[in-house]
């Protein structure tokens, strides 16, 4: 599973300037795993930012950009040793820094956990929202799924890019806008390198313990208002019947 979500890249880049000028060669290894076929090995020059010309290993030789880029990828093509010798770099240089990143990094991947909550959007007051945080999770790459009634849901689903943390995790939340219905079941269903099955969510439309508290504050509020109303009541009446009337003459 993990394949299926990582596409990396390693660079190499080295910089030569003179007057103002830059030369850059830079070097990349992209891959989605640390199969050979897999792996493309990309070496690009460039000039003041612009790129003239590239080996690539998919396609087996050099390809130029600029009027100029195509010139030198032209004679470079016609040296074949240069060619057999750019040729085996996929397997010298990349296959090796692939196996040691995926064994010192990307095999440690940290799991998410869900966090499922309820909100009502401000434009229709028929309609409720859900919301899918998915916390803490490397690496990068997720995919969060809305399911009803066992249905996956792909209308009125909205989502968030992964969101950098700073401290190497990631936080995604996704959105499903949706009309209650009694006795539906929903659930947010996690895909992550980090899980070896799918991590499902089913929404609980009890009311949270927030809200209970809330209620009973208010209730509390109330009963004291009431019994402080009666003792007043009471008092005043009391009161009354103790008082005495004199006549006026």
């Amino acid at each position: 599973m993990a394949s299926s979500f990582l596409s990396c890249s390693l660079l190499f880049i080295s910089l030569c300037t003179a007057d103002g000028f830059m030369e850059m060669r830079v070097i990349h290894c992209v891959f989605n795993s640390s199969d050979l076929n897999d792996i493309e090995y990309i070496n690009s020059c460039l000039y003041n930012k612009v790129e003239l010309f590239r080996f690539s290993s998919k396609v087996g030789e050099y390809v130029g950009f600029t009027e100029y880029g195509m010139k030198v990828a032209e004679k470079l093509n016609k040296r074949k040793p240069l060619l057999a010798v750019m040729r085996a770099e996929k397997e010298r240089f990349c296959k090796c820094n692939i196996d040691s990143f995926y064994r010192g990094v990307l095999t440690q991947s940290v799991k998410p956990y869900v966090v499922l909550t309820s909100s009502t959007p401000y434009a229709d007051k028929g309609r409720s929202m859900l919301v899918c945080s998915v916390f803490d999770f490397y690496p990068k790459q997720i995919k969060v799924i809305w399911f009803r009634d066992g249905q996956e849901v792909t209308s009125d689903v909205t989502s968030t890019d992964e969101l950098a943390d700073g401290d190497w995790y990631y936080q995604i939340h996704s959105h499903l806008e949706y009309t209650p219905r009694s006795g539906e079941k929903i659930s947010c269903v996690v895909e992550h390198a980090s899980l070896r099955e799918p991590l499902v969510t089913d929404w609980d439309p009890s009311m949270p313990e927030s809200e209970i508290s809330k209620i009973a504050i208010g209730a509390s509020g109330l009963i004291l208002g009431l019994i402080l109303s009666l003792a007043g009541f009471i008092y005043y009446k009391t009161k009354s019947r103790g008082r005495i009337l004199v006549p006026s003459n």
